[in-house]
């Protein structure tokens, strides 16, 4: 066998070295997509949830943040996720919210 009889599989939009690589990644980037359709679904329905708590505490001469449950919501994502779960929480906050 030459060199040039060699077949050495190229990586494709996957990475993958194999077909069968191929296959499984392809698999998992489908659900994974399906995943974030979800995720996107459900931030999105944190957010409205969200302006109905601060146009309630609002309209009843509250502030628009309640700084001490904003404090749950981080150790909650920081217990579960570790320190990325801070910046997850911070960034859902920020999205809920507005900035402070």
């Amino acid at each position: 066998m030459t060199v040039t009889d060699r077949t050495v599989p190229v990586p494709d939009r996957t990475g993958a070295r194999t077909d069968e690589a191929a296959t499984v990644i392809d698999g998992a980037r489908e659900r994974i997509d399906a995943l974030d359709d979800r995720i996107i679904g459900l931030v999105q329905e944190r957010m409205a949830v969200s302006a109905v708590i601060q146009d309630a505490r609002i309209s009843s001469g509250g502030r628009r943040v309640n700084l001490s449950r904003e404090n749950e919501i981080i150790g909650r994502f920081r217990d579960a996720l570790g320190t990325p779960g801070t910046t997850l929480a911070m960034t859902l906050l920020e999205l809920s919210r507005g900035r402070i």
